[in-house]
């Protein structure tokens, strides 16, 4: 069953109740007006000057309309394409300059809820909304915690960008060819290895496109995996960014999957991978990334 916490959304809370569906075993908790940590995200006026050190918050910034009240980011922000070289950049969100940030004297930090520096930002006056997206509901979630932090009514900010997106990834899926669905499919997100369990958005995505991801969801979303549960999983196909790549066949036996010997592998370019495992206002993308993987390399089912 998925549970909503009302917070004035409306009919946008039951929107996202009919996209998941029966989709989803988990319960889901939808509050726009708290962050990670269950602090108000709302303020007394919206936030002219904004740092973010978390590049999913940043992308929704942007896609959000409100870029040019960005004064800093971190350094994997790398979208829109302008912004590391008209921002500062502040070191990335496990490291970030926080001389730097306090400098800048932003009205708010946007951080991931694991950042180590949440309290020494907040001890020197600054004010923190920590978001961490993992799976959709976390997108949609994320959406409209920044369009209520900017003030923008959830019709027009939030709630149109969650539309663009589903509508993108709708038609992403039905561009993968039908004989493909079926498929046993392993995400390699990064080295380690660590894979998109079907409970991260990536793995939804593959759900919407009818394939089969081979990590089980009591994994949870991003588990790190034995390289030998891929050799005994046996994928159809793999999928994986360049950087986890350039060292796949280094894995033992590796070389004996039959996606490997068949080339049925996916290994993405750089700016590919930064936007497929980037959980935000890029998902249609993403899943038009990973759509013309599985057109391309999947194998097709014969009847």
């Amino acid at each position: 069953m998925i549970k909503f916490v009302r917070t004035g959304l409306g009919v946008a809370a039951m929107v996202w109740a009919a996209v998941l569906g029966s989709a989803h075993a988990a319960d889901v908790t939808l509050d726009a007006q708290k962050d990670d940590r269950g602090r108000p995200v709302v303020m007394a006026q919206p936030p002219q000057r904004i740092v973010s050190l978390l590049p999913s918050l940043t992308e929704t910034v942007c896609a959000l309309g409100a870029c040019e009240k960005l004064v800093g980011v971190d350094r994997y922000s790398n979208w829109p394409k302008t912004l590391q070289t008209t921002l500062p950049v502040l070191g990335g969100g496990l490291d970030p300059n926080v001389e730097a940030i306090v400098a800048l004297k932003p009205d708010v930090v946007l951080l991931s809820n694991s950042s180590r520096v949440v309290e020494r930002l907040e001890a020197l006056g600054l004010r923190t909304v920590a978001l961490e997206p993992r799976t959709q509901a976390d997108v949609y979630r994320v959406l409209h915690s920044i369009g209520m932090l900017l003030g923008l009514p959830p019709e027009q900010g939030a709630e149109r960008e969650w539309q663009r997106l589903q509508a993108g990834v709708d038609a992403a899926a039905k561009s993968v060819p039908a004989g493909v669905q079926g498929a046993r499919v392993y995400f390699e997100v990064s080295r380690g290895p660590y894979a998109a369990g079907p409970s991260s958005f990536i793995g939804e995505l593959l759900t919407r496109m009818h394939v089969d991801n081979v990590v089980p969801a009591e994994m949870g979303p991003f588990p790190r995996l034995n390289p030998e549960f891929i050799l005994r999983a046996r994928p159809d196909v793999i999928l994986m960014g360049n950087y986890s790549m350039q060292l796949a066949h280094a894995y033992p036996g590796w070389a004996s999957l039959d996606a490997v010997k068949h080339r049925r592998v996916c290994a993405f370019n750089a700016e590919e991978s930064t936007t497929v495992v980037r959980p935000g206002p890029r998902m249609d993308e993403a899943a038009r990334i990973i759509a013309r993987c599985l057109a391309e390399k999947a194998p097709r089912r014969v009847n």
